[in-house]
């Protein structure tokens, strides 16, 4: 142990057993050669080989050669101390020589000559070297995912109920949840839908919208989750997006509270058209609008939850924790999101929460939390400035506080001077639009489809507050 602790490289190593070999041949002990090695090796290895040298290093250890060789552990003749030091000397003398010779061999070579070796130190004579510790400054790499191997890999079941899953789910998030998918309880859930589907209960959104926030956000490109709860369960609305309706749907009242919010943060921002609710604009630059729970039946909210969703999209977010470590901004609207990134690591991820933007609970400090501002002052300080988000919907709008290169346009390419619209005859309005136009001011169904939640706080603060009361009087 006490060779160990001094000879801290390899060919120290190799230079000790070859001294021991040297040693062994004088023959005169086994035990003498055993302690020479033990005490002299060190001071040959950190010192130039002389005879001063070794009297100075003796000194220094306050040891003398007389010292160690008549001690009684070795019992060497006097008579063979000289040519029993000047065997290990020049053994010792050899090895160094070989040494310089290979590292000036490799450094004429180049750096193929001199890789480092596995296993190159001390450590690995005595056991197995430990494995090199990740670095957590960047995100994981991207896996090395081949589809087409683990789908035949799969069983004729598997396959015929994970088909929407190998069509539509993005090969980014496939690759990382390949194994969530095959377990009983998802499968269950694929068997549940496929029951709905045989007894003719429509549900939404399409099949083939489900998994689209997959393939408009890849997972090595988000930057920010928003988490919602249920689909909208009306026609041409759900369309796989949190908050987000399929156009010439309206925006619904919680979409149009977060408009109310976004112009507070951001006064360029402009509402879209025609009071629209498309976000896939926002999907497509990072932005990850993820559902609790991925589907619905037509016009009756909460009736696809505890099928399974809850677990597979809990396992989104666990994944989004774990493996995207530069970082990301999670917006928790409402007591049920805010309960899904409890687990979330505030140390690597910014968590924003605030209460549900439905008209129910939206004055509650909903228009003035400031997430949209907040989530792209920290995405700047953490990706610089590519890391913002431009939450504006329109093509001639932006948000953001420098423009990028890319959308810079140079004075021929700026747009031409607008011409005055012409003149029209006001059209007559039909009895039809009249009655559209009031639906989209303001529909129940629209707050049942989305505010289910922030009416479930709603009422449990009202029962709070009779508890109150109660207990004053």
């Amino acid at each position: 142990m006490w060779l160990v602790g001094h000879v801290l490289t390899r060919s120290a190593t190799r230079s000790a057993l070859m001294g021991f070999r040297f040693a062994s041949r004088l023959r005169e002990s086994r035990r003498a050669s055993c302690s020479l090695v033990t005490f002299l090796f060190p001071l040959f290895l950190t010192a130039p080989i002389s005879s001063s040298s070794l009297k100075s290093q003796f000194k220094h250890r306050n040891l003398r050669p007389t010292t160690i060789l008549s001690s009684r552990y070795i019992r060497v003749p006097p008579s063979n101390w000289r040519p029993l030091l000047k065997s290990i000397t020049k053994a010792t003398c050899h090895i160094r020589s070989l040494t310089m010779l290979k590292r000036k061999a490799g450094a004429a070579g180049g750096n193929d000559a001199k890789k480092p070796k596995a296993n190159g130190n001390i450590a690995s004579f005595f056991g197995a070297p430990k494995p090199a510790a990740k670095g957590s400054g960047a995100d994981a790499p991207a896996l090395k995912f081949d589809k087409q191997k683990w789908v035949d890999s799969l069983t004729p079941e598997q396959k015929t109920l994970l088909q929407l899953e190998i069509d539509t789910l993005h090969e980014s998030w496939l690759a990382h949840l390949k194994d969530d998918i095959t377990t009983t309880q998802f499968l269950d859930l694929k068997r549940f839908l496929q029951a709905e589907t045989k007894a003719g209960r429509k549900w939404f959104p399409p099949a083939e919208d489900v998994y689209s926030w997959s393939r408009h956000t890849p997972f090595n490109e988000i930057k920010v989750v928003i988490v919602g709860q249920d689909p909208y369960h009306n026609v041409n609305q759900a369309h796989g997006m949190a908050f987000s309706v399929r156009p010439p749907t309206p925006a619904p009242p919680s979409l149009k509270n977060m408009y109310v919010a976004l112009k507070k943060d951001y006064p360029a921002f402009e509402v879209p058209p025609n009071r629209g609710g498309l976000l896939t604009p926002w999907a497509d630059r990072g932005v990850l609008m993820l559902n609790t729970c991925l589907t619905v039946r037509a016009h009756e909210a909460f009736s696809h939850s505890n099928r399974g969703w809850e677990a597979f999209t809990e396992k989104v977010i666990k994944l989004i924790n774990q493996k995207r470590t530069r970082g990301v901004v999670f917006m928790a609207w409402g007591t049920p999101a805010g309960k899904r990134v409890q687990k979330v690591d505030k140390t690597r991820h910014l968590v924003l929460n605030s209460v549900h933007p439905s008209p129910l609970s939206a004055m509650r400090g909903f228009f003035d939390c400031g997430h949209f501002k907040k989530a792209n002052a920290w995405l700047i300080e953490r990706y610089g400035d590519d890391g913002e988000i431009d939450w504006a919907l329109n093509p001639d709008n932006t948000t953001l506080s420098k423009p990028r290169k890319e959308e810079q346009k140079t004075p021929e390419q700026k747009a031409p001077e607008k011409k005055a619209p012409e003149k029209k005859a006001p059209e007559a309005k039909t009895p039809e639009k009249k009655v559209l136009e009031k639906k989209d001011e303001f529909d129940e169904t629209d707050i049942l489809s989305d505010d289910e939640e922030a009416l479930a706080e709603a009422l449990n603060q009202a029962e709070e507050q009779v508890k109150k009361q109660t207990k004053s009087s």
